[in-house]
């Protein structure tokens, strides 16, 4: 494995924007060089560890997805070596850690498909009995797994700024009707064949969020990453089964246990208020989290 990368710098390449975890880079007109680095973020905000593996994990975990759910939907790969557009000097930041993908008109929206209530989902809930305007049976608890699989929207914030949360509608009059409910029918049907799988390996996906683009053509393609610890909770089934008798968060293979350590995390006494800069994470923590992303890889393809 290589070393940890925190920030990408390439010479040869103009560079379009620093993301959260990713950097991407053009290459032409048409392609996107897309770096996934070692950065974590957790409330939106971007903490100053690198997470030793996790790009490469990431990467590695996007393609295996992107190759088994691509007769659901096109994605956005090239097939081409990322190595093969940098200079000799920069293999070492690419290799591994990349992708070279179509360059698309993404959509200003995050698919997010949820199969069990967690998160803001679970938050939600307690004030409204549903979620993004999905109403919900009463009397579930923190992890519980619903009926069905439910599309529930989110409004791609800026970086420093916290997703929101959106009705079906909202997203309707955003993009178009047809195209939202094409986006709703692929993500459920993306989310319901991943989630499946998983469970054959003993991992739930509780939930993930999609992006999506349009390419010259109009047609719909998956884009950016595809159910990584990053985008997806990703919980072992059987810590899940303890958790959900007294409604826990159940442990997992994501970055929920960043999460759980910021919540009660003290910065000069206090709690950390969620904004940069984010408290240093303590080296087990680090540790920690990089054995999680390993596992759940391993278990899923390994």
């Amino acid at each position: 494995m290589s070393s940890p990368l925190l920030t990408s710098s390439l010479h040869s390449l103009p560079l379009l924007a620093r993301g959260k975890v990713r950097d991407n880079y053009a290459v032409g007109d048409d392609r996107i060089l897309m770096i996934a680095s070692d950065r974590l973020s957790a409330f939106d905000v971007v903490m100053g560890e690198p997470i030793p593996g996790k790009g490469e994990l990431l990467t590695r975990m996007a393609l295996f997805w992107f190759q088994r759910l691509k007769h659901v939907v096109p994605n956005h790969l090239t097939g081409d070596a990322p190595e093969s557009v940098v200079a000799p000097d920069e293999v070492a930041q690419v290799r591994g850690r990349s992708m070279l993908v179509k360059r698309l008109k993404p959509l200003p929206v995050e698919a997010v498909v949820r199969g069990y209530l967690a998160g803001s989902g679970w938050a939600e809930y307690r004030q409204s009995q549903s979620v993004c305007g999905v109403a919900l049976p009463p009397g579930l608890t923190n992890a519980a797994k619903l009926p069905e699989p439910i599309f529930t929207p989110a409004t791609k914030a800026e970086m420093g700024e916290h997703d929101e949360n959106i009705p079906f509608e909202r997203m309707a009059q955003m993009i178009g009707q047809p195209l939202a409910e094409q986006v709703r029918r692929v993500a459920i049907r993306l989310y319901e064949e991943a989630a499946a799988f998983a469970l054959t390996k003993g991992i739930i996906i509780a939930d993930t969020k999609f992006e999506f683009g349009l390419d010259t053509d109009g047609t719909l393609v998956l884009m950016d990453e595809v159910l990584t610890p990053d985008s997806s909770r990703y919980w072992p089934v059987d810590g899940w089964t303890e958790a959900v008798k007294t409604g826990a968060n159940p442990p997992s293979y994501d970055k929920q246990f960043v999460r759980d350590w910021l919540e009660q995390a003290r910065v000069d006494g206090r709690p950390w208020n969620k904004q940069a800069p984010a408290p240093a994470l303590p080296p087990e923590v680090v540790q920690r989290t990089a054995e999680k992303y390993q596992e759940a890889f391993q278990r899923l393809a390994g």
